[in-house]
């Protein structure tokens, strides 16, 4: 579903409802529900669900009165019994819950308000059977979606500081009894009263630490719960249709999306390195200039410096005939980004698009392709996500028998990268990588602020090395088997390192290829100067009318080409050698060393020059993109009416 509006949480409304979030730290009553009572009864004596089920109070019933603060305290005590103040674990996590919870009363409110409860709950005392039902199901809604920011909140703020790996906690963890949505304050006593319940449980804690572990596995398991019941709660139109965005931070709810479901583990690839791909020399340029600048990512402010130089591409389409090396190169990119990051000891996701994205189920295309967006809203490691083969899930929607779950994935896909839902820090970049760029959404290829040409073996020599790729094998095996002279002038792979920089793989295009567009441009050419900027403003005027789809998105991809070869310089050597020079540096740093960079490299470098490359090689682009798939059905048509013609002569002459 669209989203089309944020609104923001303001400070100074939240600072209106710690008093009561603070009352819900300090003491709420639950009474046990009979189903959680009734856990697990053939356990045995030590078994955690067996101590939760038997949480009884004082009195005797199984309705207890608990205090998270308190409980707090007796761990510090137990603990950490010579330290006078609270311990910096304890005292986070109990601060995360307390701002929580105060979150998410201000989410029920604002439920309250866009859903129409707040005036049902004026009139309860009047309100018919259906206008009962109606009032009863919001609350359900209002008081599920209160506990998933709540939760939500909790694991955005204390995610970063929890263990890496919480296997053991999770093993401790035997799942939350019952989840109550009657009503706000239900849902939020029951759902403390389980947490202290496990804070108080001798096995559970056993270091400051634990806490900070544990409050993130017991959230974890709540936003699943909800996760589980939301398709069975109504009115949530007001849920889905924006997004809440805190004040003066980086937290956001977007209907119950979650960025921490099923935290993605990097998938295995067979290592490549670029020398080992032949030709190609553009996409291995455009892929070595990616990965310096996603490693350029700063972790602290959360945010790359080449997005404000202007040399970030978060989103870009390798494209090329089959067998040109599309898959090596995927390989290629993952293999230099992992192990730079292993040797600066950055975490990094290797997160290629599934095979099974389509699903049958209406429906279910969106919910597996939400599933892969979202690890890519994790700013906390460095993320390649590529789409080989997007033309399988990102073909035109308009053609003839493109599936609804295609038009499913799509629709993700345009929210995630521009719009409400983008949220780019500049630490990962998806990749398409396609044989049939002709056949992709127009919207998809609009979103593509990067592109090059997956070529293969063009060249004597490429076509040299590819053999000696091949049969060098032979040679360490059985070392005169290959009896054949190797060239005079030539040491075999010199041709396939990579580029010092664009200059070395482009070579000079002043004028269009294709014939349509070099005859707009001549045509531009006699009514404008070429170092004029009205040049270009009627250049892409003229284009719009030979090529409708050409928008101000293409005139920004532009753009972004242009600062791209602006930016486009080698990282020191001894940066990499030495990351203490360059990567272990703050923000700020990393940004003036960039900029000095960015000023040497662009001595003798020409603006005007620069820019009407790019043009031309954006432009023919376009057009090739645009007429291939027309060209394709042409040939087709001909060498299908060659058989034919050849069929209709072998006929008559038996």
């Amino acid at each position: 579903m669209e989203q089309n509006s944020t609104f923001p949480i303001k400070q100074n409304e939240l600072d209106m409802l710690r008093d009561e979030a603070t009352s819900y730290i300090k003491s709420v009553q639950w009474e046990q529900g009979q189903r959680a009572r009734n856990k697990d009864k053939d356990a045995k004596e030590d078994s955690i669900l067996l101590y939760l089920s038997r949480a009884k109070g004082n009195n005797g019933t199984a309705s207890d009165i608990i205090s998270i603060s308190k409980t707090i305290l007796k761990l510090k005590k137990r603990l950490k019994p010579d330290s006078l103040a609270i311990p910096l674990y304890l005292n986070r996590a109990l601060f995360a819950v307390q701002e929580a919870i105060t979150l998410g009363i201000w989410i029920k409110d604002s439920y309250y308000d866009a859903s129409g409860l707040s005036r049902l709950i004026e009139r309860k005392s009047s309100l018919e059977h259906a206008a009962k039902r109606e009032y009863q199901s919001k609350m359900h809604t209002a008081t599920a979606f209160m506990l998933f920011a709540t939760a939500y909140k909790i694991l955005h703020d204390l995610k970063p500081h929890a263990s890496e790996d919480l296997s053991v906690m999770k093993q401790k963890f035997a799942g939350i009894p019952e989840v109550a949505l009657h009503s706000p304050l239900k849902g939020l006593s029951c759902s403390l009263f389980y947490y202290d319940k496990y804070l108080n449980h001798p096995e559970v804690i056993a270091s400051d630490k634990d806490v900070v572990d544990f409050t993130v596995v017991y959230f974890e398991a709540l936003v699943e719960e909800i996760q589980l019941r939301k398709s069975t709660l109504e009115y949530t139109q007001t849920i889905l249709d924006r997004r809440y965005k805190l004040e003066h931070s980086e937290f956001a709810i977007s209907g119950w999306n979650n960025v921490f479901a099923g935290t993605a583990k990097s998938i295995e690839f067979n290592p490549i390195q670029f020398e080992q791909i032949v030709g190609n020399r553009d996409a291995k340029h455009f892929a070595r200039r990616l990965t310096e600048r996603m490693l350029s990512y700063d972790f602290t402010a959360k945010k790359n410096p080449f997005q404000e130089l202007g040399g970030f591409m978060p989103v870009f389409m390798g494209y090329g005939i089959p067998g040109t090396g599309k898959s090596m190169l995927i390989a290629a990119i993952a293999t230099r980004l992992k192990t730079h990051c292993e040797h600066l000891d950055i975490p990094f996701l290797f997160h290629p698009m599934p095979d099974t994205l389509i699903s049958t189920f209406q429906g279910g295309s969106a919910e597996k392709m939400v599933q892969w967006m979202q690890p890519l809203q994790d700013p906390s490691k460095l993320i390649f996500a590529p789409i080989d083969d997007a033309e399988n899930n990102l073909q035109e929607r308009t053609a003839q028998g493109v599936s609804a779950g295609v038009k499913e994935v799509i629709g993700v896909f345009l929210r995630y990268t521009e719009g409400a839902y983008a949220v780019n820090y500049g630490n990962s970049a998806i990749g398409l990588f396609t044989n049939l760029p002709e056949t992709l959404d127009k919207a998809v290829i609009s979103r593509v602020q990067g592109r090059f040409k997956i070529d293969g073996a063009r060249s004597k020599h490429d076509f040299l090395d590819q053999d000696y790729l091949w049969w060098k094998n032979f040679e360490k095996t059985m070392p005169s088997f290959v009896n054949m002279k190797t060239p005079k002038a030539y040491n075999y792979l010199q041709d396939q390192g990579l580029a010092k920089d664009f200059g070395d793989v482009l070579s000079a295009t002043e004028k269009p290829s294709e014939e349509r567009v070099l005859e707009t441009f001549e045509k531009v050419d006699q009514m404008h100067d070429g170092n004029e900027h009205m040049f270009y403003a009627a250049l892409y005027k003229e284009i719009q009318k030979i090529f409708p789809f050409f928008s101000s998105r293409d005139v920004r991809n532009i753009q972004s080409a242009i600062s791209l070869r602006l930016t486009d310089f080698d990282l020191e050597d001894d940066w990499f050698s030495n990351p203490e020079i360059y990567f272990k540096q703050d923000y700020d740093t990393k940004f003036r060393m960039l900029q000095e960079l960015m000023k040497a490299n662009m001595k003798g470098l020409n603006f005007s020059d620069i820019r009407r490359q790019e043009v031309v090689r954006y432009l023919d682009n376009v057009a090739t993109i645009a007429d291939t798939d027309f060209k394709r059905k042409v040939d087709q048509r001909i060498n299908q009416m060659h058989i034919e013609l050849e069929a209709r002569e072998q006929f008559n002459k038996s």
